[in-house]
């Protein structure tokens, strides 16, 4: 799955960019960059991504025509957005001979969908959509934005099965920010900059001080997110996928449980596909509230997982292989 953007300068001040999704209303975004800085939101909603990415580009930009074609499915979860924002950006960095610093990208990025889409996302999927390796999984700290590459040596013999229960999520809707502002709250009282520095033992002393059943269990999803990120990475350094499947199962379980941002669609979905041997581990992915889940399992064991599911979920889900892939990139091509 990936988002191409082709295309060249117009020698004007004006961008022209046309869509082939066949699933919005205008395949078509027209606008002035004389002042690059100085762009505003409007209609096409997508073509916001795109202003975004030209506002926080660190030079002028001239005028150019492009096309953009994405095979990544909207709304489910799987990075659409951050796809197209950082496709876009590398196109500028192409476009105006500049290379970006990776974290510097990634940000700005972000700073597009807050601020041009309207959408509070993390910085996850921009960081891997700049900075992912072939073969290798990204550990990313957010409390100081260091990176470190996991190599992912077994994966001749497994791969990663997405299976998208077509329920749309929506990452903007007000449930995000509840549970968001649970955890800043968490924070707060524990005199901390955010759930990073907070350990299980001062979650257990809050529930001593008539402190909120559901910020707890919000809060406690988050503490022991991060250990099993932590404990993943060291897994796969080991080549433990036992364990990192493991972990997967134990994520999943906390997200619905504790984080309560799972649906009965994803629910069913996993439980299906931990039913299969071969199967390591599966959990929801994205925001939750629909979209798609992940299943790490052995290669051979593909097959009767999409059967079993097929036979047990009522809806009508689409499936596909995945595995470490490089990020963005400039495309090699003796047809362009």
């Amino acid at each position: 799955m990936v988002t191409i953007i082709v295309g060249k300068p117009n020698n004007t001040k004006k961008c022209k960019i046309i869509s082939l999704n066949n699933n919005i209303n205008s395949n078509c975004a027209e606008f002035d960059v004389s002042d690059h800085t100085n762009l505003s939101t409007g209609e096409p909603k997508w073509a916001n991504y795109i202003k975004g990415c030209i506002a926080f580009f660190p030079s002028e930009i001239s005028g150019f025509d492009a096309v953009i074609c994405s095979s990544v499915p909207v709304g489910s979860g799987l990075s659409s957005s951050a796809a197209l924002e950082v496709a876009m950006y590398t196109f500028l960095e192409i476009l105006c001979n500049k290379t970006s610093d990776p974290i510097d990208k990634a940000l700005a990025c972000q700073k597009a969908e807050h601020d041009f889409a309207g959408v509070p996302c993390g910085i996850m999927d921009q960081f891997i959509s700049v900075m992912g390796k072939e073969g290798c999984a990204l550990l990313l700290d957010c409390k100081d934005l260091t990176t470190t590459q996991i190599p992912m040596k077994q994966m001749d013999d497994y791969c990663f099965l997405i299976t998208n229960s077509n329920t749309p999520h929506k990452l903007s809707s007000s449930a995000y920010s509840e549970r968001c502002n649970c955890c800043y709250e968490i924070a707060r009282m524990l005199n901390r900059k955010s759930l990073r520095e907070v350990t299980l033992n001062e979650i257990e002393a809050l529930k001593k001080k008539n402190v909120s059943e559901i910020s707890l269990r919000r809060a406690h999803h988050v503490v022991t997110e991060i250990q099993r990120t932590v404990d993943a990475a060291k897994a796969l350094l080991i080549d433990d996928f036992l364990k990192f499947g493991e972990l997967m199962n134990e994520s999943h379980n906390s997200l619905r449980d504790d984080y309560e941002v799972s649906s009965d669609e994803l629910n069913v979905l996993v439980s299906s596909a931990r039913k299969v041997k071969g199967v390591l581990g599966s959990r929801l992915t994205g925001a939750g509230f629909g979209g798609c889940t992940v299943t790490l399992l052995k290669k051979d064991a593909v097959d009767h997982v999409i059967q079993e599911i097929k036979t047990t979920y009522t809806g009508a889900p689409d499936f596909y292989i995945a595995i470490p892939s490089e990020g963005a990139g400039q495309m090699k091509s003796s047809l362009l």
